[in-house]
């Protein structure tokens, strides 16, 4: 008797942490969540994460707020979500930037695929090779010519070491063995300053960032460098046009990461409502607007995977390319 009591008295216990965990996954979200965003405010990419944020609160029947954490090229933002608790209430924003960060510095205190969890990819957007609207370079082969025949005297910015519009630059010199000094930035949106200031005379920031600038009139761009062109600048060449070259055919992607450990119910909760979220008609047509497109996985698995094949994609082009980091 005494046995079928305390197996009794077990089983309701054991009911409880079922029931308590149910409850608590419910409930999620209890209280705002916060999207950790590696870049500057004001640019592109912030941008597009608060209108996200904006759209995700909505979807999860909760609060969810931004905060700039810019440092390193996404490895400040990263090393401080790996360490917070994985209750999926600290959310990264990250990137093809903070895979690349892992390939060049191997000992950052974090790694996309291991101390994360992928959520789902939320964009992609190519980088736009650009210069100053007053510049005399109206083509990519101008340009071209131009550092060629002045080998070492000219620099293209980049928002740090790894970044989308670094390795653009890098591939686009390397390939065509042109010498020009890459200057790197604290973040993306200290680039069109210094190209307008002409510190710099040429950048390949990415689309949600240079294409608002190009509407404005203040630069020229001069080619894109995704697989097609974009509908916001049909008539800017691919670098796959002029060169035919797959290396310059590269994609800036983003997407949501929650720290390794976080309840696989939480992930499931927060990957059904970011893809609910991204279906909204008005955040696609802003992605569009600024030549980024609405890209979202199958699942967080699926997800993974894509991770996977893009480190292997992305260290090619690193060692090809010659990129160290600093």
């Amino acid at each position: 008797m005494r046995l079928l009591k305390q197996l009794a008295f077990s089983s309701l216990c054991l009911l409880g942490v079922l029931s308590a965990q149910q409850v608590a996954a419910q409930a999620y979200p209890s209280r705002p969540v916060k999207i950790v965003v590696p870049f500057a405010a004001g640019g592109g990419p912030d941008i597009e994460t608060r209108r996200l944020a904006t759209k995700l609160g909505a979807t999860l029947n909760g609060n969810v707020v931004v905060e700039n954490r810019v440092g390193a090229a996404g490895i400040l933002a990263a090393e401080v979500v790996t360490q917070a608790p994985p209750d999926g209430y600290t959310v990264l924003a990250g990137s093809v930037s903070q895979v690349v960060q892992k390939i060049l510095r191997p000992k950052a205190q974090f790694d996309p695929v291991v101390t994360f969890i992928p959520v789902t990819q939320t964009s992609s957007s190519p980088t736009v090779l650009v210069v100053p609207a007053d510049s005399p370079i109206q083509t990519a082969k101008e340009l071209e010519a131009l550092v060629r025949s002045r080998p070492g005297q000219l620099n293209y910015g980049s928002g740090g070491i790894g970044t989308a519009a670094h390795l653009a630059g890098a591939t686009f010199t390397s390939q065509l063995k042109l010498d020009a000094i890459h200057v790197p930035y604290r973040g993306s949106v200290e680039l069109m300053p210094a190209l307008l200031g002409k510190q710099i005379q040429f950048a390949f920031p990415i689309a949600g960032t240079a294409v608002p600038q190009v509407k404005s009139g203040k630069v020229r761009a001069l080619a894109v460098s995704g697989a097609k062109r974009l509908a916001t600048l049909p008539d800017v060449p691919t670098l796959k046009e002029l060169y035919n070259d797959e290396l310059m055919v590269q994609e800036a992607w983003g997407g949501l990461w929650v720290p390794a450990h976080t309840p696989a119910d939480v992930v499931q909760q927060l990957f059904v409502a970011t893809r609910k979220a991204m279906q909204d008609p008005e955040l696609q047509a802003h992605y569009l607007s600024t030549g980024s497109s609405v890209e979202t996985s199958e699942s967080p698995a699926a997800f993974l995977a894509f991770m996977r094949a893009e480190t292997a994609k992305w260290a090619k082009v690193i060692q090809l390319a010659g990129v160290k980091a600093d």
